[in-house]
């Protein structure tokens, strides 16, 4: 049976009794029909966040299929449920780009689901919509204002770095030239598009605070500057009120609810590699407002998700986790270990301990952070007896909880062993969260920081345009701001074909991109591009609807 087989044989709870299952009262709910629900602000509590227990679900570096940690994520909550904690699970929601592109959906899989997977893998409640409508409204207002001749601000064109974004993944819109046509089409510049994913209105959206903070944080998007080098913010533009109009809905986290019928809080979806990689500030507060424990999951592997969920979302926030599993499979290991992609399903027990090495790189990653970790080796049905023992000695050697866990087959019973580990390791208060940099140290030194101590680089080198942008960060007096490293996922390097533990590599900034709004810098590493492309033979040709509206090749 795929995924989507086994959501349809679910009768799912009306969103009111999950909305019970939080004691709230279903009048406090905002319904989108009978399985999907907006919650208010007005539900948190910050002093129930400061008593809640905050679980964080990472991976070791992923092959391209990815790890699992969305359906680790969710079987951890149902294994929590099950031992009688009240957990939520508070998720991303998925992008267009991979559900019709190379990884599918992004709903767990499995007897380990969020429901309603059609709807969430889709167009859900509309938060990616309006974050693209928002996101190009502040587009046609620049343009418009260069094209104005009584209402300017003598932008100089030249200077604007702000692109447009679509939820898809399309490479033949990276780079393109608007304003062709004659002198009522406007201004002929070069510009692009981005993947809405990588917007820095999600990410605004994603660590706002509420309305008010989500208006200001709007209102101090860089845009560029005028023809006689004064900055320009979209606050100058007067938009940032009608982009938070546009983001009203938007700004609310998703209820929804697990294969089990536990509740699900999905909202935000930035990606971990170009940007933080996980859901927003408002959604993890929710969830912690209304639960004794929460588990909440960062995108890619520890040195990109992770190290940004704990460097700049729980700095901004003022949370931390008790505790962070580190999802790791057999596959994985393999492939770190030198193994071909094509026969990772081939008993290969010399290549998983050659790869233990990128899992003990992420282990101490996590614990420089001072939070302990568990390994959640996430069991696939070609693991043999002889490969997952690797794992369970090296755990051992290391002094490190180890769980074999099978969400997939069995749902929360196969998180039942992962649950209790977490659940000792917060009882036994072991965490104390350090971040790797404080947020006043100089712009390079938090670059190495991360660069060094995260990824294992030996040096960084600058490029002329990275420097001339320090510059630029250093007159527009952002210098304090944390840094949101943009990062290939495939290796630790900035380098995709380094697999394994790299050592004695340079990781080369390639340029900073300037994201005030959110409130981070963008370093842009090695190769990485803002809109993906999609492979051969997308994951949309085996999509489809019949006549009865029965969605199918959902995976």
């Amino acid at each position: 049976m795929t995924d989507l087989d086994i959501a349809n044989t679910v009768t799912l709870k009306h969103i009111s009794e999950i909305a019970e299952t939080l004691k709230l009262d279903v009048n406090t709910i905002e319904m989108y029909g009978k399985y999907k629900a907006k919650l208010p602000h007005s539900l948190i509590d910050l002093e129930a966040v400061q008593q809640s227990n905050l679980i964080l679900v990472t991976a070791i570096s992923p092959t391209p299929a990815g790890e699992g940690k969305t359906t680790m994520s969710i079987g951890l909550s149902e294994g929590l449920n099950q031992l009688g904690k009240q957990t939520t699970v508070v998720l991303r929601e998925p992008s267009l780009g991979p559900v019709f592109g190379i990884k599918g959906g992004a709903t767990g899989g499995g007897y380990s689901q969020v429901l309603p997977m059609e709807d969430i893998n889709l167009h859900f409640t509309g938060d990616f919509s309006a974050i693209e409508k928002a996101h190009n409204l502040l587009a046609a207002v620049i343009d418009n204002n260069l094209q104005s001749k009584t209402n300017t601000l003598g932008i100089d064109a030249r200077t604007v770095a702000w692109k447009r974004v679509m939820d898809m993944n399309d490479r033949s819109l990276r780079n393109i030239v608007v304003g062709l046509g004659g002198t009522t089409s406007g201004i002929p510049r070069e510009t692009g598009f981005d993947i809405t994913a990588a917007s820095e209105i999600m990410a605004i959206l994603c660590l706002a605070d509420d309305m008010e903070d989500l208006k200001q944080r709007l209102g101090n998007i860089f845009i560029g500057y005028t023809i006689g080098k004064e900055p320009i913010y979209a606050k100058d533009l007067k938009v940032q009120g009608a982009m938070a109009a546009l983001l009203k809905d938007a700004i609310k986290p998703n209820l929804v609810q697990t294969i089990e019928g536990n509740p699900a809080i999905i909202h935000g979806g930035p990606f971990a590699n170009i940007a933080q990689g996980t859901n927003s500030v408002i959604a993890t507060r929710m969830g912690m407002s209304l639960s004794d424990y929460t588990v909440t999951e960062a995108g890619f592997g520890a040195d990109l998700g992770a190290e940004k969920f704990l460097d700049i979302k729980c700095q901004s926030a003022g949370i931390s986790p008790k505790a962070v599993v580190l999802t790791a499979t057999i596959r994985a290991l393999k492939y770190h270990g030198g193994a071909d992609l094509k026969n990772l399903k081939e008993e290969n027990i010399e290549a998983v301990r050659n790869g233990l090495p990128n899992l003990q790189k992420h282990l101490e990653n996590i614990q420089q952070f001072g939070i302990t970790p568990v390994i959640a080796i996430n069991k696939f049905i070609s693991d043999t007896e002889g490969e997952v023992a690797v794992i369970r000695d090296f755990a051992e050697q290391n002094n490190i909880r180890v769980s074999l866990v099978e969400v997939w087959e069995k749902g929360g019973k196969g998180a039942l062993e992962l649950a209790q580990h977490v659940v000792d390791v917060i009882a036994s208060g072991s965490s104390t969260f350090n971040p790797m940099y404080t947020w006043d140290m100089d712009v390079m030194e938090k670059i190495e920081a991360v660069a060094t101590k995260i990824y294992g680089a030996s040096r960084v080198e600058y490029t002329a345009k990275a420097k001339k942008n320090l510059k630029t960060i250093k007159d527009l007096k952002l210098e304090k701001l944390p840094v949101c490293i943009a990062k290939t996922q495939k290796s630790l390097s900035d380098n995709a074909k380094l697999l394994g533990r790299p050592k004695d590599f340079t990781i080369t900034v390639r340029e900073i991109e300037i994201a005030a709004g959110a409130g981070f810098l963008v370093p842009i590493t090695g190769d990485m591009m803002r809109m993906p492309g999609l492979p051969a033979h997308p994951a949309s040709e085996r999509i489809n609807i019949d006549n009865d509206g029965n969605i199918s090749g959902l995976f």
